[in-house]
Order: C-alpha cells, then structure tokens, then sequence
C-alpha cells in the first residue's frame, strides 16, 4: 500500500462511500481504484489528485498533505546514488533488499531519521555540522 492509497481507502471509508460511486465520479475502474489504494498502480496523475481533493471536498492544509502523500507513492522507486557517498550506494542497495522485512518500529526510527536530516538542512546545518551535534566523527573527504 502506498501512502496516497492508504489515505484515500481511509477518507473514503471514514465518510462511508463506495468505491464504484468515487470510481465512476472519478472516470475510472473501481478495479484502477481499488488497485490504487492497495498500491499496484503508479504514482497518481495530477487530474486524478485533482479529482480525489474535489470528491471529498478537501482543502488547503490537508490538500497539500494528500498531494505531497501522492507525491510520495511511487510503488517503484529508482535511487541513483551515481555521485553520492558509496554507504548512500550501500543503504539504497540493503533498503532495496531488505525493506520488506522492516518492523513498522524500524520504518518509523527509519522515517524519523530523515525528517531530522530534512529539518537541518531547511536550518541550513551542513551534513559535518550535523555529525558533530551527535558528538560523531566528519566522514573522510573525498
């Protein structure tokens, strides 16, 4: 399940709706929709996340969170981690391999790991900066 699926099964499940009456006001297949909120299908069209805020209704605040959440749900991501760190080469590869077999307390740790390192770099905390607030070593150059 992706994030965008999950949360629009919840919405329409919390306001009592029918899959086939949103599909149909939608212009798809309850079996595109059905398979769009258990995550079989891709990243959401920008129409269709258009059409999803206005069946529901929603607005401001909680329509930017729904988009960034469609944003945010691609079933199949390709990391290129050609320029990066080889450990960033390293994590995508294991993250890869090994992600299914994740607890949900290991994917929250995971998740709460980079809302930090996004958060320093909106304070503008360069990545050494960040390392020495955790009393950690810089990472050799090069």
């Amino acid at each position: 399940m992706t994030p965008f699926g999950e949360r629009v099964r919840q919405l329409r499940r919390e306001r009592g709706l029918m899959l086939k009456d949103m599909a149909a006001h939608l212009g798809v297949s309850s079996a595109y929709l059905s398979a769009l909120e258990r995550g079989e299908r891709g990243k959401p069209t920008w129409t269709l996340i258009q059409g999803v805020l206005q069946y529901f209704h929603i607005i401001w605040d909680e329509a930017d969170e729904l988009t960034r959440l469609a944003d945010l749900s691609d079933p199949r991501v390709k990391i290129d981690t050609a320029s990066a760190d080889p450990r960033a080469t390293l994590l995508a590869n294991r993250l890869a391999r090994e992600i299914r077999d994740l607890s949900g307390t290991d994917l929250e740790e995971m998740l709460a790991i980079l809302d930090q390192a996004q958060e320093r770099e909106k304070r503008g905390v360069a990545p050494t900066q960040a390392l020495q607030e955790f009393g950690q070593p810089s990472p050799p150059a090069g």
